[in-house]
């Protein structure tokens, strides 16, 4: 989230991102055909088709898996006690404020205070978070929760009485929008409201959400529909979330056009048309104001049928994830892509603000979007890195904070957020992500079940007659364990994932090891008469090896498998100022030398050894100073993923 407010000048409209590059020639010529644009990637096509039902697989419902004992249960339990620990009517203070109800709550600070233009916008993501945690665990203190702030939003909503305009502040704040005036991405904030509410609609059956988000869509109707194309195309220019998603997902639910016709409105021309024409024009470009409105094209094609969303959707991710993206699988540099693809290593020393957390909560979602529409482990590789380095790497254990920035800087150490002082868009985003851990984990096709990660969890499905559970303690250890407890008569297929990173995998059924699993990279299908009381014994041996930035091969970093190793170093005497409410680490105040290693020209692999009884710890051999790594997601101290090697 752009806390900044540059490009706008009082009473003057807001220039549009400038890219570092002249556009191709094909993409201006595109900009510039108006009898072209609907072509390539502007909608001509009606956005919602009711018939249209994409071939396409389905994560297991949320509410019939359960994760059980292990590091993502644990950071599962962390979040909900954050969550608890929030006070529901001093999160709704302002929004009482504005509506001009009485409230006697003490304000809360950062970007929920008073005075702050994007307050309200946490709100909407604790909404999320209620929602998915009341399927996810039956947790009914949280969906109650979720069910009284729904309730006081819908009095403010009656107080306001403008047309269904809801907000922590005035609608002022539109006005100065709308005449290209400062002020702080006011439909984003709307978003997350709207995408709150549509949850608690869908995942826990509110009917007044539904009404209150229905209210809100309708006044968004009213204000994008009085303002000109053009004119709508520089409103575009301020971060706006994602507005067509949850457009999109409204008309979904409701099953009317009109919905998805305003969610056209906020599909922006400028970024979508180079997409469409496969040219990358990120560079200069802020990361988390673009996936949101690239989930919006992904969401626009399943509800409509039209595959120009499909196709931007896809080559965008292909994009960040191959040109623009870490080892971690996180992306950007002080919220933007600062470089043209594959310059990795030039973008990294600018700064060590990496890898904004709701980028990486974003292109997660992203990437589910693609997985569902034709499994490939290509996706789900990415989203385990993504999820085991980044994701469970930043909510501090116990507490259940979590960072902004997870930086690859040298040295570098996380900066946490605080209980009543920050409230950062990413720590929104990280209620959402550790409410939903077990989303991804099973997806099904209707006829049987695909297993995409290890992680210790159930599925509990009674009108599928199935009960499954899957013990592992992954990456600790390399195997998991597959156990039918309940099963549907008949035959129907198990997909196991055969995952790209490992080496000689190993199935075997009841005891009895299969011939052929299958090439790293796949799915292996095992199609049976399953019976309960089957065990299925998946060994997927992890290797070490490293990554480095292809502009700067001599910059590497470590990894086992899919986690990613970071060396460790003691936090030592850091002020307390810079390990809170910091966006990012300021290492060049506690600078801390790092040693070169030497490695010959060769590998970094080429140098390390494993400790003995410690999982996933290694050392480096015949060093001047030796180094210990440990998994990213288990450093709390000060730590360096990339490494210069001589």
């Amino acid at each position: 989230m752009a806390l900044s407010r540059r490009g706008f000048a009082k009473g003057a409209f807001c220039a549009p991102l400038v890219l570092a590059d002249p556009m191709p020639a094909q993409a201006k010529s595109v900009l510039e055909a108006g009898n072209a644009r609907s072509d390539v990637a502007l909608a001509s096509r009606d956005a919602f088709d009711p018939a249209f039902q994409p071939a396409r697989i389905d994560p297991v419902p949320l509410n019939h898996v359960r994760l059980t004992d292990g590091p993502f249960k644990d950071a599962q339990t962390w979040n909900i006690a954050f969550l608890k620990r929030q006070n529901p009517d001093r999160l709704l203070h302002v929004f009482r404020l504005n509506a001009g109800l009485p409230t006697a709550a003490r304000p809360l600070g950062g970007w929920e205070a008073p005075d702050c233009e994007l307050r309200g916008h946490f709100v909407g993501h604790y909404l999320s978070a209620c929602a998915l945690l009341g399927v996810s665990t039956g947790d009914a203190g949280m969906k109650k929760r979720g069910d009284y702030i729904v309730n006081a939003l819908a009095e403010c909503q009656e107080k306001l009485n403008a047309g269904g305009y809801l907000s922590a502040f005035p609608m002022e704040f539109f006005d100065r929008l709308d005449r290209r005036e400062q002020v702080w991405a006011p439909f984003y904030t709307l978003h997350k409201i709207m995408a709150g509410l549509f949850d608690m609609a869908k995942l826990a059956g509110n009917k007044r959400a539904r009404d209150v988000l229905i209210g809100m869509a309708t006044w968004v109707d009213g204000w994008t529909a009085g303002r000109d194309r053009d004119h709508m195309q520089e409103i575009l220019n301020s971060e706006f979330g994602g507005m067509s998603e949850v457009l999109y997902n409204l008309a979904a639910m409701t099953k009317e056009q009109r919905w998805a016709a305003v969610g056209d409105r906020f599909n922006k021309e400028l970024f979508f048309e180079p997409l469409a024409l496969r040219i990358d024009q990120l560079k200069g470009s802020h990361m988390n104001t673009h996936v949101p409105q690239v989930i919006g094209a992904a969401r626009r094609y399943e509800v409509s049928g039209d595959r120009r969303y499909r196709e931007i959707a896809q080559f965008f991710w292909e994009t960040v994830t191959g040109g623009h993206s870490y080892v971690t699988g996180g992306s950007s540099n002080k919220e933007y892509w600062l470089t043209e693809p594959y310059r990795m290593g030039a973008e990294w020393v600018q700064s060590t603000n990496h890898q904004e957390c709701c980028c990486a909560y974003n292109m997660m979602k992203l990437t589910r979007y693609l997985h569902g529409w034709g499994p490939n482990e290509r996706y789900i590789a990415y989203y385990e890195r993504n999820l085991f380095n980044h994701r469970l790497g930043t909510i501090e254990p116990e507490t259940g904070r979590t960072i902004y920035f997870l930086s690859m800087a040298p040295g570098a150490w996380k900066t946490l957020a605080t209980d009543e002082a920050t409230y950062w868009c990413c720590t929104g985003t990280a209620t959402e992500e550790f409410a939903k851990l077990a989303d991804t984990i099973y997806y099904e096709d209707g006829s049987g079940i695909y297993v995409n990660l290890f992680i210790a969890s159930e599925i509990d499905w009674p009108d599928r007659r199935l009960k499954l559970e899957q013990q592992t303690h992954f990456p600790q250890e390399t195997k998991t364990t597959l156990t039918i407890l309940e099963t549907p008569g008949g035959a129907w297929p198990l997909h196991i994932r055969v995952p790209s990173w490992t080496d000689n995998p190993q199935v075997a059924i009841n005891g009895h090891r299969l011939e052929a699993v299958g090439e790293p990279g796949s799915y292996l299908k095992i199609y049976r008469t399953w019976q309960a009381g089957d065990r299925v014994d998946i060994e997927v041996p992890m290797r070490v090896w490293s990554e480095s930035f292809p502009d700067t091969p001599n910059r590497q970093a470590l990894l086992v498998g899919p986690i990613v190793l970071a060396g460790q170093f003691a936090k030592g005497d850091i002020p307390e100022e810079l390990l809170h409410e910091q966006k990012g680490p300021s290492t060049a105040k506690v600078p801390l030398l790092m040693p070169k290693l030497h490695t010959a020209g060769k590998p970094l692999e080429t140098i390390v050894k494993s400790v003995e009884s410690e999982p996933l710890t290694f050392v480096t051999v015949g060093q001047p100073e030796n180094v210990t790594f440990k998994p990213l997601n288990q450093s709390w101290e000060r730590f360096t993923v990339y490494w210069e090697t001589i």
